[in-house]
């Protein structure tokens, strides 16, 4: 579960690079409740700001300015240093795609792709540790990568960020997903989990990896079809998975990917 002590290496924030600030500030309040904050004064109001839900922060969310990007989310990991992070990422043989930065007293930032093209981010923290609220209904509840390699991509962030791994073996052997522990916690700490797919399972990102976030939804078919009346469509699901709980993969309208997710306790 993720928690927001944000350890080294948990995820503790994410953003969405989008095409249309307004049109997707008015979706997600529409799907996951939350209500939209610009940033900046009204000549910036637009090009980006913070998503909050019961008032507390849950992600943020800008003008894809980027050439040739498609509209994603980008998810931020906790780490100490993120220097030496982004010596790590080098070393592993990452891209460094936004050299570490400050963001004013907040924290300091940075944005890598993996080996293979998977684009992720690190957050070392200052004032601010994250978002305010996780693993709660409309907020943040798991990361998931899907990747061309896992044992790549095992290999690269085990190294980067000290994750630790376990295997097991998706019902219907449908082949084998990889759960993800931020290192020296327990796996009730897990956060995230990673897949190997084929080529029609990258085709969202042209063939490269990516990460993508699963928000939790108090009910995941009334979500689904929040997604589908506000102009978005769902590529898998709803369906049931045992010990998990119900979910679907949706994406926007402008096709950034997400899940929605009733987990089985709930």
């Amino acid at each position: 579960m993720i928690t927001t002590d944000f350890v080294p290496g948990s995820p503790c924030m994410l953003d969405l690079g989008t095409l249309d600030v307004p049109a997707a500030a008015a979706f997600y309040g529409a799907v996951l409740g939350w209500d939209y904050e610009p940033m900046g004064d009204d000549g910036e109001a637009m090009e980006g700001g913070m998503f909050n839900k019961d008032g507390k922060m849950v992600a943020g969310l800008g003008k894809l300015t980027e050439q040739g990007a498609r509209p994603a989310w980008m998810i931020y990991y906790s780490v100490a240093d993120a220097d030496a992070t982004t010596r790590a990422v080098q070393s592993a043989g990452g891209t460094v795609r936004v050299a570490p930065m400050d963001l004013e007293e907040w924290g300091r930032m940075a944005q890598y792709s993996d080996p293979l093209g998977g684009q992720f981010a690190v957050w070392q923290p200052g004032e601010s540790k994250g978002v305010d609220l996780v693993d709660k209904p409309g907020s943040l509840s798991w990361t998931e990568l899907y990747t061309s390699d896992a044992d790549a991509a095992k290999e690269f962030y085990g190294g980067v960020l000290g994750w630790r791994f376990s295997d097991m073996e998706i019902p219907g052997g449908e082949g084998t997903y990889t759960l993800i522990t931020p290192s020296g916690l327990p796996e009730e700490r897990m956060h995230g989990g990673l897949m190997q797919v084929g080529e029609e399972g990258l085709a969202l990102a042209g063939g490269r990896p990516y990460w993508h976030p699963v928000f939790n939804v108090t009910d995941c078919d009334a979500a689904v079809a929040a997604v589908t009346d506000n102009g978005g469509s769902v590529q898998m699901g709803p369906q049931d998975t045992a010990g998990v709980g119900r979910m679907a993969l949706c994406l926007d309208p402008f096709d950034a990917d997400f899940v929605v997710l009733t987990p089985v306790d709930s």
